[in-house]
């Protein structure tokens, strides 16, 4: 029977103890410079050091040439007291769960001031120590208080205040910590290679979420993966299924749903997560923290890889692009609906329902503050018109500037209007009209006389070697999950289509005559048609999917569908219409009206 990996790698030095710097140290430092105390009080939560803490304390008093930070390994004290080595009978440890009665505790105050057998002290190690009931405790208190020279205690537990304040008050306390992240993920990948087994990429990642940052259940873990590698080694797959995770290309395929406000796709996501036999309790927990990563993506940007230590730069790409086409609010709205449903979903309600409920409130336009304002962000992106800039600039061309909307503008804009929006539902007064909005002054900009000089000095590069095509019918779910590849290789054929798509496009649909493209505004839409980037996308697509398709672009406009319903509409229903909603039905018309003028 092979010996588990939390015991295999137990420290044996505090050198050996990862991410408690902070208590190694100072316990480090005590020991050279003779400042031992009496008692000592280990705490923090399980798997993080505390007991082997305590066993290396009691090697390094013991050693021959200690007290010392770095035992010698060569004494018999040494060699005793090494990990998951057979013990010595000076060094005493005892389970208070099981040994916290009265009588146990005079039976070791009777036995402490008998001298030890072969070393330098006798040291008591109480793991548990606040089950101690507190008749035991207080029958310990005044060896702990007052004991012999030769007697030493170190507490180890979990819950320090239910410890009596007595005997806390008379020990030095060191208080454990979860090791982060980037440190434990760092020591599996040393033990990996130590057990020569191949690990696939993204596993330990998975290993260290699921252990919370506990060094001891994570080698738990780890082990179980190891022991069921095959050949090939411990594959993404087998981690997936058997730590119950949702796999990560689900989890994309639901958020580009939700960003091109798909439901056919969304709710179909849905259906595969509950085919392939997944909790929808932790496809909610995954995916609420999927928003999660992708608010703090949306809000450091380029900085999240520091934060988001876990993740592969190809998938921080992916994301920076996903939390792009979604918007810093909508996002917020989503984790909120997600967190909520979270909560529901402890009671006995099927599961499955109240997913798919959260999938449908999150598509839904909200009517709340937070619905607001992921509608107005949206909007914004509509009004805000990106040129992007050629690599090689040409001097202006005297004509008449076309106008462009600047995104203060939009802002200052919309806050007004909401202002009196507020106002109106307050004195009952009617909603300003879009003729009242102020106007909007255009800012110069590149004739299309520049514009197409940039296109004629933006030369295509050669196509670089193709990728492995899929094989198979792709579907929409599927182009959206190739959607990054081929942006990278569109990179490499011309710079200006890839400006033109990086952050502002996503796949809307896929028919057998032709790709839809969705562009979040007007005047990027325009460009990509002007340049000629349809035959470089489609050529792109070729390439990586082997997907053979007309490109159609399309003006994404959140909202758009809804409009164009409105219109079939009596227009007497424009009165049942709340303020807010009728603002910015308004608001959006007129952006969009002032940005293709």
């Amino acid at each position: 029977m092979s010996l588990a990996l939390y015991r295999k790698y137990r420290p044996s030095t505090f050198a050996e103890v990862i991410g408690q710097e902070h208590v190694t140290e100072p316990l480090s430092n005590a020991l050279s410079s003779g400042k031992v105390h009496h008692a000592y009080l280990f705490s923090g939560p399980r798997g993080c050091g505390k007991t082997s803490s305590a066993r290396i304390m009691a090697r390094s008093l013991n050693c021959e040439k200690g007290p010392t930070p770095t035992p010698c390994g060569e004494c018999q004290s040494c060699k005793d007291l090494v990990a998951n080595g057979p013990g010595s009978i000076d060094v005493i440890e005892m389970d208070a769960a099981t040994h916290g009665l009265v009588d146990d505790a005079r039976d070791l105050r009777d036995k402490a001031f008998f001298a030890p057998v072969n070393s330098r002290y006798k040291i008591y190690i109480i793991d548990e120590a606040h089950q101690l009931g507190s008749g035991a405790a207080n029958a310990l208190l005044k060896v702990v208080e007052e004991p012999p020279p030769h007697v030493l205690f170190i507490f180890a537990t979990t819950e320090p205040e239910k410890l009596i304040s007595t005997i806390r008050s008379r020990t030095h306390h060191y208080p454990f910590r979860l090791v982060p992240p980037g440190i434990l993920a760092a020591h599996l990948e040393k033990i990996c290679n130590a057990e020569g087994i191949k690990v696939a990429k993204g596993v330990l990642p998975l290993v260290v979420r699921s252990s919370g940052g506990s060094v001891r259940d994570a080698l738990s873990v780890l082990g179980q993966l190891l022991a069921g590698a095959g050949k090939e080694g411990v594959t993404y797959e087998i981690a997936i299924q058997l730590l119950g995770y949702t796999d990560g290309a689900l989890l994309d395929e639901a958020i580009d749903a939700l960003a091109a406000h798909d439901s056919a796709t969304l709710f179909k996501t849905v259906d595969r997560v509950i085919e392939s036999g997944h909790d929808p309790r932790r496809f909610t927990q995954d995916f609420l923290e999927r928003l999660r990563d992708l608010i703090i993506v949306s809000a450091v940007e380029d900085d999240a890889s520091h934060i988001l230590r876990e993740f592969p730069e190809d998938q921080m790409q992916r994301m920076r692009t996903q939390a792009n086409m979604m918007g810093t609010g909508t996002l917020i709205r989503a984790a909120d609906i997600a967190a909520e449903g979270l909560t529901q979903m402890r009671g006995a309600t099927a599961p499955r329902l109240l997913l798919e409920l959260i999938c449908g409130r999150m598509l839904l336009p909200g009517a709340d503050d937070a619905g607001l304002i992921a509608r107005v962000e949206r909007l914004e992106r509509v009004g805000t018109i990106v040129h992007p800039a050629s690599e090689n600039p040409v001097p202006p061309v005297a004509s008449k500037p076309a106008p462009v909307i600047k995104e203060a503008e939009v802002k200052k804009i919309v806050s007004e209007q909401v202002e009196k929006v507020q106002a109106a539902q307050v004195s009952e007064q009617p909603i300003t009209k879009s003729s009242d909005l102020p106007a909007m002054k255009p800012e110069p900009v590149a004739t299309e006389a520049k514009h197409k000089a940039e296109v004629a000095a933006a030369s295509p590069t050669p196509a670089s070697t193709p990728v492995a095509k899929p094989s198979g019918p792709i579907d929409i779910a599927g182009l959206r999950r190739f959607w990054p590849e081929v942006i990278e290789n569109v990179k490499k054929r011309r710079r200006l289509t890839w400006s033109l798509l990086s952050a502002s496009a996503q796949v809307l649909s896929v028919d057998e005559k032709a790709i839809t493209i969705g562009i979040v505004n007007a005047g990027a839409k325009e460009s990509f048609e002007r340049s000629g980037s349809d035959a470089i996308l489609r050529d792109a697509f070729i390439d990586v999917t082997g997907m053979d398709r007309a490109i159609v672009a399309v003006v994404d406009a959140p909202g758009a569908q809804a409009q164009a319903e409105r219109t079939d509409e009596d227009p007497s229903d424009a009165d049942q219409m709340s303020g807010q909603e009728l603002l910015m039905r308004e608001l959006g018309a007129q952006i969009i009206s002032k940005s293709e003028g």
